[in-house]
């Protein structure tokens, strides 16, 4: 596998990749500031002093913990202005903290232990490590997630803008750098100054693994429903009691049991509870509700109000109430009328020896919202796997493809 990148840049971006995923960065749901965690300040003040250590221009960082920065151009044409935009943030679905990443240099395509413990990475488990025979992979030691989401991409794109800065040879139009916080909670792009940025159109590298190139994710929305029971001594209940518990399991037995994330791929949304609790009195579930089709989206949020009304008119009283938000949406529509982004890109796949993997994107990305505030912003790989657990990794190899896809993409928009 040819690289652009030789020993001495695959070594600067194995230790920075290290040195961030140090950083306790968790953001948190529910919490109205951004960013929503103080500990997020730690790492995005350690990347502020480095993207001025490393010579970019009009670095800074802002009262939200929003960091941006600037490589000028190093050509007298006017090039349209790219953008590259990575999140700190790690997932709150599992522990961000004491994060001890385990390097396994030529990996030999077997099962890897992870811990003491007997915690095992698992070809039977995650077939696809098999194609990384011979790579190095950065993996948990199984009691943490990584951060490959998407401090991989942070990564990538500060040594792509070490690497320009001392090749200036290499010719570029300018370039605009954005990291943010709160992606993870969905609210990474929500105060993102975008006039400010000052990018054309911009990518972001959060992409899953070597080849993926996305420009579609799915409309987004989050429900919560309270219901509110009757609770009187079981002893003298009939009649009388009205359990919140059981309303709440009746409640998730209404909707489509084959709609959820462990039915349905592709194209296909689903509606997903992810969290439960209650008691006889008061009982309360969280779904998200995902749908690439506008329409189908619509539709699962009228379901929903539907299965409420039905509800409360079944138990003659309003036992039942929902709150249902969108999050974000499929940036499609605000990027198939500007193709040329993803040729820009797909040109950089090929310069790097890459075949692009398009493909729909089961989730979301700052891009998405950015997309619908005016800026145009597919995904590109960072290279990870398994994101927001333990078993999460990413192959070095990829990391440096990545790299080496921003760099070309530089290249080819200044042509």
């Amino acid at each position: 596998m040819h690289f652009l990148l030789n020993t001495e840049w695959r070594e600067k971006l194995l230790h920075r990749f290290i040195k961030y995923t140090q950083f306790y960065s968790t953001s948190e749901a529910g919490i109205e500031q951004i960013p929503s965690t103080e500990r997020q300040w730690n790492i995005a003040k350690y990347l502020f002093e480095e993207l001025k250590s490393i010579g970019l221009s009009d670095v800074s960082l802002n009262e939200n913990c929003y960091i941006m920065a600037t490589l000028p151009s190093n050509i007298s044409d006017k090039k349209p202005i790219v953008g590259f935009i990575s999140h700190f943030d790690t997932s709150p679905d599992f522990s961000g903290e004491n994060v001890k990443a385990k390097v396994w240099e030529n990996y030999s395509g077997e099962d890897l232990v992870l811990n003491e413990n007997g915690f095992t990475l698992k070809n039977s488990d995650f077939p696809e490590l098999k194609q990384y025979k011979g790579q190095t992979l950065i993996t948990t030691d199984g009691t943490s997630l990584l951060g490959a989401d998407d401090k991989a991409g942070i990564a990538e794109i500060v040594t792509a803008m070490e690497f320009l800065l001392a090749h200036p040879d290499i010719k570029h139009g300018e370039i605009k750098i954005g990291f943010t916080p709160d992606e993870e909670v969905g609210r990474g792009a929500e105060l993102f100054d975008i006039k400010k940025f000052g990018a054309d159109f911009a990518y972001t590298m959060d992409g899953g693994e070597i080849g993926e190139l996305e420009f579609e994710n799915f409309n987004a929305a989050e429900a919560t429903l309270v219901f509110e029971g009757l609770s009187v001594h079981p002893g003298m209940a009939k009649n009388k009691m009205i359990n919140a518990a059981l309303l709440a399991s009746e409640f998730s037995q209404l909707l489509p049991q084959n709609e959820t994330p462990a039915t349905t791929d592709n194209y296909e949304g689903f509606f997903h509870l992810t969290h439960i609790e209650g008691d006889v009195s008061n009982a309360s579930l969280h779904y998200i509700i995902r749908d690439h089709s506008e329409e189908i989206f619509n539709k699962r949020k009228e379901k929903m109000l539907f299965l409420v009304k039905y509800f409360n008119e079944k138990y003659k009283k309003e036992v039942c109430k929902i709150l249902i938000k969108d999050q974000y949406f499929n940036m499609k529509k605000h990027i198939e009328d500007k193709m040329y982004i993803i040729d820009f890109a797909k040109n950089a796949f090929s310069k790097s020896g890459i075949e692009p993997n398009i493909k729909a994107i089961r989730g979301g990305t700052d891009g998405a919202m950015l997309s619908y505030k005016g800026l145009p912003c597919p995904n590109i790989f960072a290279g990870g796997h398994n994101f927001h657990g333990p078993y999460e990794y990413v192959p070095l190899e990829s990391m440096m493809k990545a790299t080496e896809v921003i760099i070309h993409l530089c290249e080819e928009i200044a042509l």
